[in-house]
C-alpha cells in the first residue's frame, strides 16, 4: 500500500490538506509528483542507499519529496528548519546527502552557500540562489513510475537535546514500494483503526519522526492528512471541527496550551469526531492527561518510543486510569528490561534504572558514530538497546518514566528526577512553561532550579517565586522541590515540545541556591 494504489482508485481524494489555507495535494497529484521527482533523482545518478535531504516548512510538497525517496530506495533526511545554517549544513554533510530540496526561505539561502558540493539542489515556493527551480526541473519529466521501485526509508537526526544531532540509519527493507510488509501499517493501522476514512491531524513539524511517519502511514492506507503550518491551540481545535478529524497526534506541550485556553474558547469547538488522540515524544504530567481525558473522553492513546526505534510501549485511556503515570507495557517490538547502570544487572519491580528493549537483533545504528552505537547497547546483550531514559516497572510490568539519565540531579547524594517538579508546576495558572534543572551547589553538589515562563499578564518576581516553591512542596517532597525559581521568556524547546536542557544548564550554571 502506498499513494499510487489510492491514486488509481480515488485520484481526486485529498492526500494532504493544510488547515487554514486549504492548500492540498490529491492522491493523483501526490503519486505523479513523487514519480517525477523519483525519475529526476534517478537520472541525476542517485541509487539505492543514497540520501535526499529536505529542509522545508510544513506543506503538501513535503510528502511529494518523502514518497519520491520511498519509491526509489533512497533515505529521506528531513532537517529541522529552526536550526542555524551551520547546524543544517552539518546534517546535510554528515548524512552524505547527494540531493537537497528546500522550500524558499532566508535560511535556505544561507544553507545554499554552505552546501555547494551537493550535486542536486532544488527549491520550491520561490527562488533560492544556487538551487534549480523545482517546478522547472520537473516540468518535462515523465510521471511514469520507474521500472524498479525499491522501498526506501527515513534517516532522521535526533533532536540533539544533549549534544550534536545523531543520524539514525536503519537497514533498507528488501521489498518494492507496493509490496506488503510496512511495519507502521501493520502495527499502528490495526492498533488505532486507521483506514481510508481516517482524517488525521498532525499539528507538529513534519521534520520530526512521529509526524512524518504517521502521516505517511495514513497516506499508505488511503486516509487524509491535515497539517498545521505551525501549532496554535485554538487553530488546532478549529481544524478538528472543520475537517471532522477522527485521529490526531500530540505532545504534552500541545495539551497544556489547549487546556490553558479560556473555558469559553474551548467550549466553542466541537471535538466529538475524535476517535483516537495519540500522544508521545515527552512525558505527560498526570494532571494534564487526566484533564484531557475529562475534556475529550477516553480517546487518549499514549506510546513511549524514540526516533531510534529501539522499542515501544502502549497504553490506552482506561489502562492509564488504572495505572496513572505509566506509559504502557512492551512486547510488540521488544520486551522492557530495567538495568543497573553500573553492573548491567536486571533490576526488580520499582527499582529505577536504564530502560532497555530486548529485541531479536540490533535495531539501529548511529550514522558515522560507532561509539554512540555501542553506548546504546547493553554491555552483555548486543540485541538490548537503550536511548538513555530512566524508569522502572511495577509488579505487573507497567513502565513508568523518571527522566533521562543526563537530566538527573544529584543533590546531597540523593537522585532527584526533574520531571516530578515539572509535573507539579505544569498546570499552575501562573505558569506558561517550566523546566527544572540542577545547578552547582557548593554544599549539596547540585540544587534544584526551576526555570519558568510566566503566563500572560502574570508578574514575575520574588512573590511568584515563593508561591511556586510552596506549591511544589504541597505536591512533592521538599527535597525534590526547587530551591530557586528564575523567570524567562526564552524557553529552549524544540517545536515538538522537547526541552533542550543543556542550553538551560549553560545559561544558569552560575545561579546559586
Amino acid at each position: 500500500m502506498f499513494p499510487g494504489t489510492h491514486a488509481a482508485v480515488t485520484p481526486d481524494k485529498p492526500a494532504v490538506v493544510v488547515a487554514g489555507s486549504g492548500a492540498a495535494l490529491t492522491y493523483r497529484e501526490l503519486d505523479e509528483g513523487s514519480a517525477r521527482l523519483a525519475r529526476h533523482l534517478h537520472d541525476a545518478g542517485l541509487r539505492k542507499g543514497d540520501v535526499v535531504a529536505l529542509l522545508a516548512a510544513n506543506g503538501p510538497r513535503v510528502f511529494e519529496v518523502y514518497w519520491a525517496a520511498q519509491r526509489s530506495g533512497l533515505y529521506i533526511t528531513a532537517v529541522n528548519h529552526h536550526l542555524t545554517a551551520d547546524e543544517v549544513s552539518y546534517i546535510v554533510h554528515d548524512s552524505g546527502a547527494k540531493a537537497l530540496v528546500v522550500s524558499a526561505s532566508p535560511l535556505a539561502a544561507e544553507v545554499g552557500e554552505l552546501t555547494g558540493d551537493v550535486g542536486v539542489r532544488l527549491a520550491y515556493d520561490g527562488a533560492v540562489p544556487g538551487f534549480d527551480d523545482y517546478d522547472e526541473a520537473l516540468s518535462g519529466v515523465s510521471a511514469e513510475p520507474l521500472a524498479d521501485q525499491p522501498r526506501g526509508a527515513d534517516m532522521l537526526y535526533s533532536s540533539g537535546t544533549t549534544g550534536r544531532p545523531k543520524g539514525i540509519r536503519p537497514a533498507l527493507p528488501e521489498r518494492q514500494i507496493d509490496d506488503p510488509g510496512d511495519p507502521y501499517v501493520a502495527v499502528f493501522g490495526a492498533m488505532y483503526g486507521f483506514d481510508t476514512d481516517t482524517v488525521y491531524l498532525s499539528p507538529a513539524p513534519l521534520y520530526h519522526a512521529a509526524p512524518l511517519r504517521f502521516s505517511a502511514t495514513i497516506q499508505a492506507i488511503g486516509g487524509t492528512v491535515v497539517i498545521l503550518d505551525r501549532f496554535d491551540p485554538e487553530a488546532a481545535l478549529a481544524a478538528i471541527q472543520e475537517h471532522r478529524v477522527t485521529h490526531s497526534q500530540w505532545v504534552p506541550t500541545h495539551f497544556v496550551r489547549m487546556l490553558k485556553l479560556p473555558e469559553e474558547t474551548r467550549a466553542r469547538y466541537d471535538v466529538s469526531s475524535l476517535k483516537v488522540a495519540i500522544h508521545a515524544a515527552a512525558p505527560c504530567p498526570p494532571e494534564v492527561k487526566r484533564a484531557m481525558i475529562d475534556w475529550w473522553g477516553p480517546v487518549l492513546y499514549e506510546y513511549y518510543a524514540a526516533t531510534e526505534g529501539a522499542g515501544i510501549t502502549f497504553i490506552n485511556s482506561q489502562e492509564w486510569l488504572e495505572h496513572p503515570g505509566s506509559v504502557g507495557r512492551g512486547g510488540i517490538l521488544g520486551d522492557v528490561r530495567i538495568c543497573d547502570d553500573e553492573t548491567g544487572a536486571v533490576l526488580g519491580p520499582r527499582q529505577v534504572g536504564t530502560i532497555f528493549f530486548e529485541r531479536e537483533a540490533p535495531s539501529f545504528e548511529y550514522h558515522n558514530d560507532p561509539e554512540k552505537t555501542r553506548a546504546a547497547r547493553h554491555r552483555d546483550h548486543e540485541n538490548w538497546a537503550t536511548t538513555g531514559d530512566l524508569g522502572y516497572v511495577d509488579e505487573e510490568g507497567w513502565l513508568y518514566l523518571t527522566d533521562r539519565k543526563a537530566f538527573m540531579i544529584i543533590s546531597g547524594g540523593v537522585n532527584i528526577y526533574p520531571r516530578e517538579a515539572e509535573d507539579a508546576l505544569a498546570l499552575h495558572p501562573a505558569v506558561l512553561d517550566v523546566a527544572v534543572i540542577g545547578v552547582p551547589d557548593p554544599e549539596m553538589g547540585e540544587s534544584v532550579l526551576a526555570v519558568v515562563t510566566p503566563a500572560p499578564g502574570v508578574e514575575a518576581g520574588p512573590a511568584l517565586e515563593r508561591e511556586l516553591i510552596a506549591h511544589a512542596r504541597e505536591h512533592i517532597a521538599a527535597f525534590k522541590a526547587p530551591r530557586r525559581v528564575v523567570f524567562t521568556d526564552d524557553m529552549p524547546r524544540t517545536p515538538t515540545g522537547k526541552l533542550v536542557k543543556q542550553t538551560l544548564r549553560d545559561r544558569y550554571r552560575e545561579v546559586r541556591a
